[in-house]
């Protein structure tokens, strides 16, 4: 099914000097025009303290669509994308600069026939945002807009409140799209339909069938250039209360009465509710030292730049989960994100529960090859499944055999970037895959026993699966990604 253009509308880019815009943003909006899912009549206005005029933003832009869009940079479709760019100084210290960027919308407006619809876009460390909503809201332009706000939403329940509060300043509910970018990603989106489309998979999916879900999210980088900010989050902070929790919630939710964004909503939102606050005995902190990853030479945590000696920030995390529901009551959720790990990847494998043993005991066969389902979410985007089958030949001999879809293979295509699916959704106005105030306040409840105790955080080499406490967690059962 075709999907229909958005409305005509602005979209305005804070921080559109910085990373975030260079390397995901201004290349996302490339590939939807690319694809001809952008608006008829748009325009995208990037502002920040910045002393750029268009000329410099535009190629600021260019350069980051030749390295990092997904389509190629064709020159008549980069002069049609350019022509609808401009940057406007508006620094955020200076009360008045956004009147600058009041006229240039309200010209940009009438041109486009948007009738004030715009998005802002707050591609800035979070501490601005506050002062973004301020200056939206003092310069009259928050009334037909919508905003995008990135994680860390707080730093606990009582900041993430506050933030909550001063968006209502200006802004109702419906129109605050908070981003998790990881909600993008084809696979994760896949696992409504691999569950809900296949009536199979979906009575399968519970605590009669399954012994235990696995969520890995491993990284083999380290905190590049991002000590100052990851000093004050953390692995806890940066990946287990927003990325973790929202895809275990996706893994875990009840069919929902429609595919309706509230519904959806509705569904995780409850999942959460029932999630018990981590203990922190089911948790283990980590924090890389040297090593080699990927046959490099990696440094310590403590080594990187902008990072205390004596640090005691966690850059691993490996938690056990409770969901206190009918589905999935007894049934743990292992969670698991670090830095500096053997490689990238992020998987969710639903081992299942082992079948009546004696009657294969009965043929001498005292141990059962491994059997699971597994959700590849990158880099290799796919499910797999391993059951098990007889080996060809007298007597009864059972291997672990994969079914695998891919894909790459399937639909010889490449997936979109998440922030592509994200961006056309905000300006589109669906929710779907944004989070919910209610739904990130309790993630921060989930984690806040562990922010208030957090207990001590153990050494890893660089290039192994983090500290063996982990390997201790989870056993008897064992880590399957890795």
């Amino acid at each position: 099914m075709a999907l229909a253009s958005p409305p005509p509308q602005t979209l305005v880019v804070f921080g559109a000097s910085g990373d975030l815009a260079r390397r995901k943003l201004l290349p996302a909006l490339y590939d939807l025009g690319y694809e001809g899912l952008l608006p008829e009549r748009y325009a995208i206005v990037g502002s920040g303290g910045s002393r750029l005029d268009d000329a410099d933003f535009r190629e600021r832009a260019r350069t980051g669509v030749e390295q990092f869009a997904r389509h190629r940079l064709d020159d008549a479709r980069w002069r049609a994308f350019a022509r609808e760019l401009s940057y406007v100084v508006a620094p955020l210290d200076d009360p008045g600069a956004f009147g600058a960027l009041r006229e240039r919308l309200a010209g940009l407006d009438a041109d486009l026939g948007a009738g004030g619809r715009r998005l802002f876009y707050c591609a800035t460390p979070p501490s601005a945002f506050p002062t973004i909503v301020r200056r939206i809201g003092e310069a009259g332009l928050g009334e037909q807009a919508r905003i995008v706000v990135e994680k860390p939403i707080g730093q606990d329940l009582a900041s993430a409140r506050e933030l909550d509060r001063i968006a209502r300043e200006v802004f109702d509910e419906p129109q605050v799209f908070r981003i998790d970018h990881y909600l993008g990603k084809e696979a994760v989106q896949n696992i409504l339909v691999f569950r809900f489309a296949n009536a199979m998979v979906e009575r399968a999916w519970s605590r009669d069938v399954v012994d235990h879900v696995q969520i890995t999210v491993a990284e083999s980088v380290g905190i590049e250039q991002r000590g100052r900010y990851y000093e004050e989050a953390g692995a806890l902070r940066d990946m287990v209360q927003n990325h973790l929790l929202q895809i275990l919630a996706f893994v875990a939710m009840d069919p929902p009465d429609s595919l309706a964004p509230e519904d959806v909503r509705d569904r995780k939102a409850e999942v959460l509710e029932a999630v018990r606050p981590l203990s922190p005995h089911e948790v283990v902190r980590g924090q890389y030292t040297a090593g080699v990853v990927e046959g490099r030479e990696a440094p310590g945590y403590r080594d990187e730049q902008r990072v205390g000696p004596e640090s005691t920030v966690e850059t691993f995390v490996a938690a056990r989960a409770w969901i206190d529901n009918a589905r999935w009551q007894d049934v743990p959720f292992f969670l698991r994100t670090g830095k500096r790990l053997p490689h990238r990847t992020t998987e969710v494998s639903i081992a299942l529960r082992e079948p009546e043993r004696r009657l294969f005991e009965r043929v001498g066969i005292a141990r059962l090859p491994p059997h699971h389902l597994a959700v590849r979410v990158q880099p290799d985007e796919g499910i797999s499944l391993v059951f098990r089958a007889k080996e060809p030949g007298p007597g009864m001999a059972l291997d672990a055999v994969p079914m695998d879809f891919s894909y790459g293979n399937s639909f010889r295509t490449r997936s979109a970037e998440a922030y592509e699916r994200l961006l056309y959704d905000a300006m589109a106005g669906d929710q779907t895959l944004f989070l919910r105030e209610d739904a990130v306040e309790r993630s921060w409840e989930i984690v806040a026993p562990v922010l208030d105790a957090p207990g001590s955080v153990q050494p890893y080499a660089a290039g192994t699966w983090g500290p063996s406490a982990a390997d201790d967690l989870i056993a008897p059962r064992a880590w399957r990604a890795g």
